[in-house]
C-alpha cells in the first residue's frame, strides 16, 4: 500500500487566505464600533430645536426675546442671572410717581390761589360792613408795607429785559399817561357835576369825586395786569411810575382846575412813597431772580395766597375805618355815582386803545392793561389828601367807597379775562 501525504499549508493557501482576511476584517470592524462608543460617551449628539421666541410682559417698557438653536445648561443658567439682574436694575431705576404728583398738586393750589382774588375780595368788603373792627387794625401806616409786597411779587416773576423791552413801547406809554391825566379827570368831572347838579348831593361829594379823578394810577392795576398777562405787567409798572411821578405837579394843577382848590402836595413825601412802593420792591424782586434763582423758586408758590391776603386787607381796611361816612344817608347814591364812573373808566380805556392800537398782535392785551391803568387810580392817595387839605369830611366819603369799588371790579375783569384766555 502505498500512502501519500499531503504537503502543509503554507501561508498563500487559498483556504487559509480567505479565513485570515474574515478574521482580520471583523477585528477592524470591533475596533471601529469601540472608537464610536467612546466618541458618542464624551461628545452626546446635540437636540436640535426649532427657532424659540417669546416675550415676558414685565413692564411696557421691558421686554426681552430670545432666538436660539441649541440650548444647554451652562447658556440656560448664564441667560437666566442675565435676565434677573436686568429685571432687577429696571425696577430699582423707576422713581416712584404718587409723592411727586402730591406735590405738584400742592404747588398748583398754591399758584392758583390768585383765581380766588374776587371772592376773597368781596367777602373782606361784607366783613368791613359787617364788623369793621375785623380791618380797623389795618391803619395807613401799612399801606406802603402792603403795596411794596405786591409789588415785590411781580418783580420776583419778571426780569430786567422785560422792563427794556416797556421802554421800547413809547406809544402805549403815552396813551397810558393819557388815559390817567385826560380822559379820567374829565370822567370825574362829569360824574362830580351830575352829583351836585342833579341828585342834589352836597359840593363836598361832588368835590371828592373830582378828587379821585385827578390822583395817578393805582399800584393794585399792576398786579391785576400780572394775574392777566404777565408779559405786560412791566409795562404797566412803568406807566403807573411815570404817572405817580409827575403826580405831585399833576394832581394840584387838576385839583385846581376842577376843584377850585390848590391843594399843597408834599413833593418830598411823594417821591419818598413812590421808591418805598415801586422802585424798591420792583429791584429786590428782579435781582432776587437774577442772582439767587433757587431761593427764588422756593418762595415764588407761596406769593399768591400773600398776595391775596394783603389785597384783602388793602380793601377792607378804608372801608371798616370810614364805615360811618360810607353809611350815610346818601351813602348809596354816592356809590351808584362811584360805579358808574370807574365802570365807565374801564370801558373807555379798553375800546379807546382798541382804536388807537387796532394793527397791533398783542392789542387785546394791550386794552386789558391800558383798561386796568385808567379804570384804577390811587383812591387811597385821594383818600389821604381829603383827610388832610379838606376840612368837611365828605370829601373823604368818595375815595373810602373808590377804594373797594376800584378792586372789586378790577378783580373781577382778572376773572373773566382769565377765563376767557384758558378757554382761547
Amino acid at each position: 500500500m502505498v500512502l501519500q501525504l499531503h504537503a502543509p499549508l503554507n501561508n498563500h493557501h487559498p483556504h487559509y487566505s480567505h479565513r485570515r482576511h474574515h478574521r482580520h476584517h471583523f477585528r477592524h470592524r470591533h475596533h471601529h464600533l469601540q472608537i464610536q462608543r467612546r466618541l458618542n460617551i464624551h461628545n452626546p449628539p446635540q437636540i436640535q430645536l426649532p427657532k424659540l421666541s417669546f416675550s415676558i410682559p414685565i413692564s411696557p417698557s421691558l421686554r426681552f426675546s430670545l432666538a436660539s438653536r441649541s440650548i444647554s445648561p451652562l447658556r440656560s443658567q448664564k441667560l437666566s442671572a442675565s435676565f434677573d439682574s436686568a429685571s432687577g436694575q429696571n425696577y430699582a431705576s423707576e422713581p416712584p410717581q404718587i409723592p411727586q404728583q402730591n406735590k405738584v398738586s400742592f404747588l398748583e393750589v398754591l399758584k392758583k390761589s390768585n383765581s380766588f382774588l374776587p371772592h376773597v375780595t368781596l367777602a373782606s368788603t361784607l366783613l368791613a360792613l359787617v364788623f369793621p373792627p375785623s380791618f380797623t387794625w389795618f391803619t395807613n401806616r401799612y399801606y406802603a408795607p402792603a403795596l411794596g409786597f405786591l409789588m415785590f411779587a411781580v418783580g420776583v416773576n419778571s426780569s430786567g429785559k422785560d422792563f427794556l423791552e416797556a421802554f421800547k413801547r413809547p406809544a402805549a406809554i403815552l396813551a397810558g399817561y393819557t388815559g390817567q391825566f385826560l380822559v379820567k379827570p374829565i370822567l370825574g368831572y362829569v360824574f362830580g357835576t351830575i352829583a351836585v347838579a342833579i341828585f342834589g348831593l352836597p359840593t363836598p361829594v361832588g368835590a371828592g369825586i373830582m378828587l379821585v379823578s385827578c390822583v395817578s394810577g393805582a399800584q393794585l392795576s399792576n398786579y391785576a395786569t400780572f394775574l392777566t398777562d404777565p408779559t405786560m405787567a412791566p409795562l404797566s409798572i412803568v406807566m403807573t411810575s411815570l404817572s405817580t411821578a409827575s403826580a405831585v405837579f399833576i394832581t394840584p394843577l387838576l385839583s385846581l382846575l376842577l376843584i377850585g382848590k390848590r391843594l399843597p402836595v408834599d413833593v418830598r413825601g411823594m417821591v419818598s412813597s413812590i421808591l418805598q412802593i415801586v422802585v424798591t420792591p420792583v429791584a429786590a424782586g428782579l435781582l432776587l431772580n437774577r442772582f439767587l434763582p433757587r431761593i427764588c423758586g422756593a418762595i415764588r408758590p407761596f406769593l399768591p395766597p400773600l398776595s391775596v391776603f394783603v389785597t384783602a386787607c388793602c380793601v377792607g381796611a378804608p372801608l371798616a375805618i370810614n364805615i360811618e361816612s360810607v353809611m350815610s344817608p346818601f351813602g348809596l347814591t354816592v356809590l351808584l355815582l362811584v360805579i358808574a364812573f370807574h365802570l365807565t373808566a374801564f370801558v373807555a380805556g379798553y375800546f379807546l386803545t382798541g382804536v388807537v392800537f387796532h394793527t397791533a398782535p398783542d392789542v387785546k392785551a394791550l386794552q386789558r392793561t391800558l383798561s386796568y391803568e385808567t379804570g384804577m387810580q390811587s383812591s387811597l392817595l385821594a383818600l389821604a389828601l381829603a383827610n388832610r387839605f379838606f376840612q368837611d369830611p365828605l370829601v373823604g366819603v368818595p375815595p373810602a367807597i373808590s377804594t373797594v369799588i376800584m378792586s372789586l371790579m378790577g378783580f373781577s375783569l382778572v376773572m373773566v379775562w382769565a377765563k376767557k384766555k384758558e378757554e382761547q
